[in-house]
């Protein structure tokens, strides 16, 4: 995908200045939030088998519920563990194609799941003797790596705690 340059870049990088002038409020003054969390971010897959033993068995996101979906009969409605109660679910719909994975508009562009230093390293040695391929630590972002599930969604393993970003703190 072409990216902007010259005048068009900086009218885009003008037009972020002022969002952030006029909806970015310091901590002190942004109010609560309204709710309590992602209960859980719900994907489609390919292959129900095929996905568990992607996030669970390769991951290490232990798979806690595995259920018809109440929408479509005969397909399954799943969840994993992410940590910190919050659910990674995926649905898969037998006999329905699905075109595959791409970016667009609405789509997953990619899942950041904080990690700690110790299981950044435990993935990249996973990944490493699998040959799954994946991008990081690079872009000047050292606590990135990004690479792709079996059904094309990416997946960002992000050495920082809940509520940092590039090293500053988001949330308080």
């Amino acid at each position: 995908m072409p990216q902007p340059e010259g005048e068009e870049l900086e009218r885009i990088r003008a037009r972020r200045a002022e969002l952030r002038e006029k909806y970015l409020r310091p901590p002190a003054d942004r109010p609560a939030t309204t709710v309590q969390g992602v209960h859980h971010l719900a994907l489609i897959c390919r292959d129900a088998e095929e996905t568990i033993k992607f996030y669970q068995d390769f991951l290490g996101f232990p798979l806690v519920e595995l259920v018809e979906n109440r929408d479509y009969k005969g397909s399954n409605h799943f969840f994993f563990d992410i940590g910190n109660k919050n659910l990674l679910g995926f649905f898969d719909f037998p006999g329905h194609e699905h075109p595959a994975w791409q970016e667009t508009i609405g789509g997953v562009q990619h899942l950041a799941i904080s990690v700690s230093p110790e299981q950044y390293d435990a993935a990249r040695r996973r990944l490493d003797e699998a040959g799954v391929e994946y991008l990081g630590p690079d872009r000047g972002v050292e606590e990135s790596m990004y690479f792709r599930d079996p059904n094309g969604v990416q997946i960002e393993l992000y050495r920082e705690e809940l509520g940092i970003f590039n090293g500053r703190p988001l949330l308080g």
